[in-house]
């Protein structure tokens, strides 16, 4: 039998030899325990939600509001219309066969497949009409209606763009006085230009341009309108078309804007192609 203290001496060892065995797989492990820890904690600070206070919210709106310039109703009411606006051209043959334009004007899309809204007076001289839509396409368009009560001429174009928007419209029922709204347009031909303003009066009267109609029951608005602006949209902030655009007013009998435009409401333009009324 062995001593007991070899006994006791032989145990220390053997445990000894253990630990060095094992302590490899004791540092691995001990490592892994520790980095598992340290990705938890990563993730509890960086990716976990925590709660917003409604100042942090506060902040963050007052922060985008100072950094970011938002725009204006003009603008975004321009936009939303901007896609069913098209350049009117009426034309004739010149004496050598060239192309004469007889009229200039707007028109507005309000059926996708091609109806356009223009005015009587932009195509009434002229042999064949062309439409110049948003993306630059380019149509010879066909007159299909006449309204000469609301100075109203209906074109069909031969050729539309493929993702065409026809425009939305909106019941004047509840425009009033003073309501914001947007002539889209090409005046003298510039354009599509845009002019803001308000709506100055309802139900007003204006004989049409050839003096043979009483127009009734017109919107009057002092955004800025000029000969090119005929048959474009009097549109509301939100871009929804309230009106043709049909007349100016000015006693000195100059063709240029002193403040007093009038336009169609929509439900007569709209009557002028058979569209149900709002």
């Amino acid at each position: 039998m062995a001593p007991a203290g070899a006994a006791k001496a032989g145990r220390g060892a053997g445990w000894g030899s253990l630990l060095r065995r094992t302590w490899p797989v004791l540092a691995v492990c001990a490592g892994a325990l520790v980095a598992v820890l340290l990705a938890l904690a990563y993730a509890r600070a960086h990716f976990l939600p925590h709660p917003y206070t409604q100042e942090d919210i506060d902040r963050a709106v007052l922060r985008t509001l100072e950094t970011t310039t938002l725009p204006s109703a003009a603008a975004k009411a321009y936009e939303k219309v901007r896609p069913s606006v098209v350049r009117v051209q009426g034309l004739s043959a010149g004496p050598i066969g060239e192309d004469i334009e007889v009229g200039t004007g707007t028109g507005l899309v309000i059926v996708d497949t091609g109806t356009i809204l223009t005015n009587l007076h932009v195509v009434a001289s002229a042999d064949w009409v062309k439409v110049v839509f948003a993306d630059g396409l380019e149509s010879e368009a066909a007159v299909i209606g006449l309204r000469p009560e609301h100075d109203l001429a209906v074109l069909k174009a031969k050729i539309v763009p493929d993702d065409l928007f026809a425009a939305t419209m909106r019941s004047t029922a509840d425009l009033a006085v003073g309501d914001q709204v947007v002539a889209v347009g090409f005046p003298f031909g510039i354009g599509p230009s845009a002019s803001a303003g308000v709506v100055s009066g309802l139900k007003r009267e204006f004989h049409s341009q050839d003096g043979k109609h009483l127009m009734t029951n017109l919107i009057q608005f002092d955004a800025a309108a000029n000969p090119g602006n005929s048959g474009g949209p009097l549109v509301t902030a939100e871009g929804e078309v309230v009106g043709i655009v049909t007349a100016i007013l000015n006693p000195s009998h100059q063709r240029v804007f002193i403040g007093i435009g009038f336009a169609v409401p929509i439900e007569n333009a709209a009557a002028a192609v058979g569209l149900p009324p709002f």
